[in-house]
């Protein structure tokens, strides 16, 4: 009997503990993972005028704010989250969350290029500890009906990251500097972290799945791989994420620059009129999304991939319309419809991804999807955009009546500094230049989102064979 009560309690098919504690819970990691989107975004919201100080071309700017930081995010993901499957889930998060706010603030004092980079590659390493150890708890904690609406809510933390680092990492940044955004918003993720870690409970692993679910046991990586190799729901959500990720984080990484240069508005006014609002309309998108997937879920058992997908594809023509007008007030709500279609994907990837694995395999699986979803998405995508920036800045260059005396490294700097140093007509060519080649490498990039679409609605031809458990 004593052996008995003991004993983990697993595959009851009951949510874990009360409503209030559960809405606690999923609150509570949502707002660390808007914590880790503040953190991580917040360097793009200050692109330009890091670009400016330590003049750097768009492609370094990429590297500085996509592939430093997703390599050792992806490369740290998966021992860390094998670490998840078998040691407390909670002490884990806290930890990442205390080192990876430690690592933003350090972000602040850099005084180079290099050393910015080294910082933001802690970032990265902190934050790889988040997402896998908390959809395994989401999991244990809530049943199948429930998770798509549960990860809605954790997954809206990357879009109010984003309006929260705009808001407030803009305003900042305009009355002191780009440094002091980082230290103000890096330190308090220590304070929420010890939070975190004394008022949230481990719960048991599997509680939630059904009884038909598999009883968890420990799996290797090996047969964690294994058990997904036949999964094509699986590798087909990821490539689709992956494309979607390639995309928004080359776009929301230059999202600033963009109307600094080309519309020459100054940090607060993007951020606070254009970022802001973005970033909640994608919170809605997020949320409303999952919403409907769970109302939907009975009746159309596929909702959950057909939906982003279409939503997707409606989405591109609408991004285009607001990266090519040249009125703010219509690019800005072309971008807000874009916005909230383009972010319905959020909660589909996480509940397909832990959907069709085992209990004992789910932070692994979350972690393996991970791995290449930031490793293409974070790490190419801004990387990508900020080379074809160049490309299309210096061809614009090139046919230019200055095409024998302007490079784009030449050409970067501050806009006063340009000025005093090549004259205006050079500083002028200069800085149309590099707003149109921004321009236009979002308007190329942003394409992608119809074969991301496309490849959602596919999965749909094996959702319910993969499904451990079914969402009805």
């Amino acid at each position: 009997m004593n052996a008995t009560q003991a004993a983990p309690l697993t595959n009851t098919g009951l949510a874990y503990r009360s409503d209030g504690y559960r809405n606690y819970v999923i609150i509570s990691l949502m707002l660390l993972y808007t914590l880790n989107f503040i953190d991580r975004i917040l360097i793009g919201v200050v692109a330009q005028p890091i670009i400016e100080e330590f003049k750097l071309q768009d492609w370094q700017f990429g590297l500085l704010s996509g592939f430093g930081f997703a390599l050792m995010y992806t490369v740290m993901g998966i021992p860390i989250a094998r670490l998840a499957e078998r040691m407390n889930r909670v002490k884990i998060i806290a930890a990442s969350v205390i080192l990876w706010s430690l690592m933003t603030a350090l972000c602040g004092i850099a005084g180079s290029f290099i050393a910015l980079l080294v910082f933001r590659i802690g970032v990265g390493i902190g934050e790889a500890g988040l997402t896998p150890a908390a959809n395994s708890i989401i999991s244990d904690y809530f049943p199948p009906r429930s998770r798509a609406r549960a990860i809605a809510i954790y997954t809206m933390g990357i879009t109010l990251g984003g309006v929260l680092a705009n808001a407030f990492g803009g305003p900042i940044t305009e009355l002191f500097s780009w440094r002091e955004a980082f230290l103000a918003l890096g330190v308090p993720g220590v304070l929420f972290g010890l939070i975190f870690l004394f008022t949230v409970e481990e719960p048991p692993r599997g509680y939630a799945d059904p009884p038909t679910a598999t009883k968890p046991h420990k799996m290797g990586i090996t047969e964690t791989v294994q058990e997904l190799s036949g999964k094509r729901s699986f590798w087909i959500n990821m490539i689709a994420a992956a494309l979607v990720a390639f995309v928004g984080y080359g776009v929301s990484n230059f999202q600033v620059a963009f109307f600094q240069r080309v519309h020459e508005m100054s940090i607060s006014e993007v951020t606070l009129q254009i970022a802001v609002p973005l970033g909640l309309a994608a919170s809605f998108g997020a949320f409303f999304t999952g919403y409907l997937t769970e109302k939907l879920s009975g009746r159309y058992p596929n909702v959950v991939a057909w939906l982003p997908g279409v939503m997707l594809i409606i989405c591109v023509p609408l991004y285009w319309i607001g990266f090519t007008t040249g009125s703010v007030p219509f690019a800005l709500t072309a971008l807000l419809f874009a916005a909230v279609l383009h972010y319905g994907y959020l909660g589909a990837q996480y509940t397909i991804c832990q959907g069709v694995a085992s209990p004992q395999s789910r932070a692994t699986a979350v972690a393996l999807f991970l791995f290449i979803v930031n490793l293409i998405g974070y790490g190419c995508g801004p990387l990508v955009m900020g080379i074809a920036s160049d490309l299309l800045m210096n061809a614009d260059l090139a046919a230019s009546q200055f095409a024998a005396e302007l490079t784009g490294q030449i050409c970067k700097g501050k806009p006063e500094e340009l000025i005093a140093t090549l004259g205006a007509a050079k500083a002028d060519a200069c800085l149309t230049a590099s707003a149109e080649g921004l321009r236009w490498s979002m308007i190329y990039i942003v394409g992608i989102f119809f074969v991301a679409g496309a490849l959602y609605i596919h999965v749909c031809k094996t959702l319910q064979k993969d499904l451990v458990a079914k969402m009805s």
